[in-house]
Order: C-alpha cells, then sequence, then structure tokens
C-alpha cells in the first residue's frame, strides 16, 4: 500500500452563488465551516424574500452545530438541527404565510480525514470528481428522478420533462422530515461539487466535468459560473467545490 494511503489530506474549497438571469432575487443560501468539516448549498422556495428566509435558516442552524470531535457525533447534531430547523421553518410560514408555504432543500457535505458523509434533501446535489469519473453521490428528490427509477422514462427524458422542477422532499415541506444520509470513503486528490439546480440544468455534466479537471478550484467555480450564465441560467447558481490535497504537516 502506497504512503498516500497513509497521509493526512487537507481539504481547502471555494465557493459562489448568483441570482442567475432569470430571477429577481437569490434564494440560495451557501455556508462553508472548514474547521467543522462542513460544506452546505441550501436552495429556498416560496417566492421572493420567502425563500430567502428558509434557507437562510438552514444555514445559520448549520453554523450553530457545536463542533463535535466524533464524526458519528457530529452527523447526528447536524441531522438534529435540520429537524429542528424543519419545524421552526413550518411553525413561521404558519404564522406569516397564513395558508402559504414556504421550505428549502438541502444538499450538505461534511468531511473528517477519509471519511466523507452526504445528507441531504430536495434536488441540490453533491458530486465527487475522480480520476476524471463525475459520480452523483446524492439522489434527487424529485418527481422525475421517481419516474426514471420506476422505468416510466428514459434519462434522455428527464432533461426537459415538464414536471422536471417538482420536488419530492424540502425542509419546511412536511412536519416530519426525513433526510438521506451517504457515507463513503475519501482520498487526496477528490474534488466535490456542492450545487443548486440552477447549475446542472443549465450546463451539461461532460462540461461540469471538464471544468471540475482544472488544478485550480477557484478557477473551477468561476467556470462554472460563467457557463452557466452564458447559458442563461433560469434560477439562481450556487456552486461549493471541496478538493483533499495532502497535508502540508
Amino acid at each position: 500500500m502506497s504512503d498516500t494511503a497513509f497521509r493526512p489530506i487537507e481539504w481547502v474549497y471555494a465557493s459562489q452563488t448568483d441570482v442567475g438571469t432569470v430571477r429577481a432575487a437569490n434564494e440560495d443560501a451557501l455556508i462553508a465551516l472548514p474547521e467543522s468539516g462542513l460544506w452546505a448549498v441550501a436552495d429556498g422556495m416560496g417566492g421572493h424574500e420567502i425563500g430567502d428566509i428558509a434557507s437562510t435558516k438552514i444555514v445559520e442552524a448549520l453554523a450553530a452545530v457545536p463542533n463535535l470531535p466524533k464524526l458519528s457525533d457530529y452527523v447526528d447534531a447536524v441531522e438534529d438541527a435540520l429537524l429542528n430547523v424543519n419545524q421552526e421553518i413550518m411553525e413561521y410560514a404558519g404564522i406569516m404565510l397564513e395558508s402559504g408555504t414556504m421550505g428549502s432543500t438541502l444538499a450538505a457535505l461534511v468531511i473528517r480525514g477519509r471519511v466523507g458523509v452526504c445528507l441531504w434533501v430536495g434536488d441540490s446535489r453533491i458530486y465527487r470528481y475522480r480520476n476524471g469519473w463525475l459520480q452523483q453521490l446524492s439522489r434527487d428528490h424529485s418527481q422525475v428522478e421517481e419516474m426514471l427509477r420506476m422505468g416510466l422514462i428514459t434519462e434522455a427524458e428527464t432533461h426537459n420533462h415538464p414536471q422536471k422542477n417538482v420536488i419530492t422532499r424540502a425542509i419546511g415541506g412536511e412536519s416530519e422530515l426525513y433526510v438521506d444520509i451517504n457515507v463513503f470513503s475519501t482520498q487526496i486528490g477528490d474534488t466535490f461539487l456542492i450545487c443548486s439546480d440552477g447549475l446542472y440544468n443549465s450546463v451539461k455534466q461532460d462540461d461540469i466535468e471538464f471544468h471540475l479537471s482544472t488544478r485550480s478550484i477557484e478557477q473551477s467555480v468561476s467556470e462554472l459560473m460563467n457557463k452557466s450564465l452564458s447559458n442563461r441560467a433560469a434560477d439562481n447558481v450556487s456552486i461549493v467545490i471541496v478538493r483533499g490535497i495532502p497535508d502540508k504537516l
């Protein structure tokens, strides 16, 4: 086994968010807590200022999670925070919006050493780029994804399907929240992309893969955002890229 299998990893990141070319306001929110090993994107829903509130409440809840040393304890605390903010958003909507609704998707990445954990609700995504291959680690909670899994439509039909923006799960959507979790190993050179649907709906996967291959993650973020905007992104676009490099010790 090579020495790199035991060498400590430093996780560096770059991020950017933009309103896109159609929306009047940015309802996305980003959070980066490298000291805790957490990065996340929340994509608010409910209209101008309402979606902003939902996504902001989520990142504030994540920021308040104590940096527990044990990975499993920290992930449990993150999940508890999401369950609590789900109730908070529902109560806020009940009081302030009467019969209206508000909510947000969430895609969160937690890394401690050589173990990574994805937590997600909705259709914001987490990808891993490793050895020239882009793999989606999350699975959309959406109408189209369910139809695809049931064999009712093909992968090609998902791109322009009339229900492609209909999600089946959101924080603030229902009183009982289910957070999906995926645990995996990490290695030096792994590059993770956390993004809202504004990115992958406006940039083809081949292009995402190409821009993640860039040596500089800051350049990757900039190029992906520019590509999305040049393709006239119809939604807010949020991007977080996290990469593992050898720790300088």
